[in-house]
């Protein structure tokens, strides 16, 4: 136990190693002997110190001396791939974001021909009809559906608290420029400056208050009660010699 000790306080400081908690037996001639961590950096970790003696030897050795966490020790989180990191805003000026080969969310922008028609000068590459003709790769229907998923739950889809409010939807209003594609039934882009959603994907069922054909609405009129005079009254003459005066209650 001394010498584990001894060796616990060379890959720490003696006044950082303390009370001695276990030993366990990992073999013939071979224990591990385990010893509290004072060091306030490392709370709840503890110093392993193996130690062992050799056969027909009389003197015991170190082994191995590691500064292992206990069962409340504070420990950094599991390692996670910058790929599972990133998240939309991350990338900043001059950031480069390499995509993967085998993305899903893309698909290559030629079909293959088969072997008997290959050209002598090489593969040959018949190019998908779509804007942008010459890029290596396009969207797939992955990529495609977790975009519309993406935009049709976000802040410019039916469901944000403006969208509610609005007198009518994007759909009817000549600021909304549909998209190319596939997305053109679902998906335009705003193209009024004084809306929030001024350059952005916005769905065909979405709204804001600076609709085109919105219109102030006209105020409505104050009701107006009825008055009632209970002072007035009505002069009728039934003849030439019988007058009546009868008051009036309704004015």
């Amino acid at each position: 136990m001394d010498l584990a000790r001894e060796a616990a306080a060379e890959i720490g400081r003696p006044e950082w190693v303390g009370e001695h908690l276990s030993a366990c037996v990992e073999g013939d001639r071979l224990v591990t002997h385990l010893f509290a961590c004072l060091d306030p950096a490392y709370p709840g970790w503890h110093y392993a110190v193996t130690v062992v003696r050799a056969s027909r030897a009389k003197v015991v050795t170190v082994n191995e001396a590691v500064l292992l966490p206990g069962t409340d020790a504070l420990r950094a989180p599991e390692w996670v791939p910058w790929k599972e990191r990133l998240r939309p805003g991350d990338l900043g000026p001059g950031d480069l974001l390499p995509t993967a080969a085998d993305d899903e969310r893309l698909m290559p922008g030629y079909a293959q021909v088969a072997e008997d028609d290959i050209d002598e000068d090489g593969v040959d590459k018949q190019m998908v009809w779509e804007l942008g003709l010459g890029r290596p790769r396009v969207l797939s229907e992955v990529g495609r559906e977790s975009a519309a998923e993406r935009w049709y739950n976000g802040d410019s889809g039916p469901r944000s608290p403006i969208a509610a409010a609005a007198p009518a939807k994007c759909a009817s209003c000549g600021f909304m420029t549909p998209l190319a594609g596939e997305f053109r039934q679902m998906f335009g882009v705003c193209t009024n400056e004084f809306a929030p959603d001024d350059g952005r994907v916005v769905s065909l069922d979405h709204g804001c208050g600076a609709h085109s054909e919105a219109s102030q609405p006209a105020p409505r009129p104050e009701p107006v009660g009825p008055v009632v005079d209970e002072l007035g009254y009505d002069h009728i003459v039934f003849d030439d010699t019988t007058e009546l005066e009868l008051v009036s209650t309704d004015g």
